[in-house]
């Protein structure tokens, strides 16, 4: 049975001065996972928002909470982020010298584990850790900024990556510029969660976004391909209201 394609819109796109109304409006309009960028201004030249945010919008939705943190140093703000209602904490290879203690931390704190490479990180920084993770992000833009351009030499990482972790239950997340038009392409390289913010938070109503959500899984659908295997189980566990604890 073939795995099931994930969307995660990512809120760093969304009204930030209606947020709960923006978290409903996606809930209600597909979205798989909520995906929220954390970024610090120093790892990355943005700063959005942190643990205390997370909390407060954690009561509005059933959806599993996908935490990216594009912070250095992670480590200390770890268990802010697992309190806050986080289900997958994902870190950066390279926030920090000790990968393998930072996702030993998620694990401890009863959290799924990720870690992301930027686009200039090459795939093997992950090898000695894959089996400690539940999930890959693969950024196809530079970190920092919502609304940029898919970086298309990423495709080929994507192939790579998938084929590293052959049949590990780790699910390939890909993040940056994704849109109608490439998911297909995204999908067909290996990848099965799809980050999505610009694309989906385009219009001015809950049905634009649940019209943007649509697109982008029919055009990701169509890239399947049969090397995403997984049983029907572990399909469950990660649907909607699927929250990890």
């Amino acid at each position: 049975m073939t795995e099931d394609i994930l969307i995660a819109p990512s809120i760093l796109a969304a009204d930030f001065a209606r947020l709960g109304e923006e978290i409903a409006a996606i809930d209600s309009g597909g979205a798989d996972w909520i995906h929220c960028d954390v970024m610090d201004g120093h790892f990355v030249p943005n700063i959005s928002f942190g643990a205390d945010v997370i909390k407060a919008i954690r009561p509005l939705t059933k959806k599993l909470f996908d935490v990216h943190l594009m912070i250095a140093p992670t480590d200390p703000y770890l268990e802010a982020f697992a309190k806050a209602g986080a289900d997958f904490i994902t870190v950066h290879a390279e926030a920090g010298p000790h990968l393998d203690r930072s996702l030993q931390a998620i694990r401890s704190l009863g959290r799924k584990a990720g870690v992301s490479l930027c686009p200039s990180t090459p795939e093997a920084a992950i090898e000695y850790v894959l089996d400690r993770i539940d999930l890959v992000l693969l950024m196809t833009v530079n970190p920092g900024f919502g609304g940029q351009s898919f970086i298309g030499s990423q495709i080929e990482k994507i192939k790579r990556i998938r084929t590293m972790i052959g049949e590990r239950p780790i699910r390939l997340e890909v993040d940056g510029g994704i849109t109608r038009d490439n998911a297909a392409a995204v999908v067909a390289a290996g990848a099965d969660t799809l980050v999505a913010g610009s694309a989906v938070f385009r219009g001015n109503s809950a049905a634009d976004y649940a019209a943007n959500i649509a697109a982008i899984r029919i055009a990701a659908e169509a890239g399947r391909v049969p090397h995403l295997q997984t049983s029907s189980a572990e399909r469950m566990r990660v649907r909607d209201g699927g929250r990890i604890r």
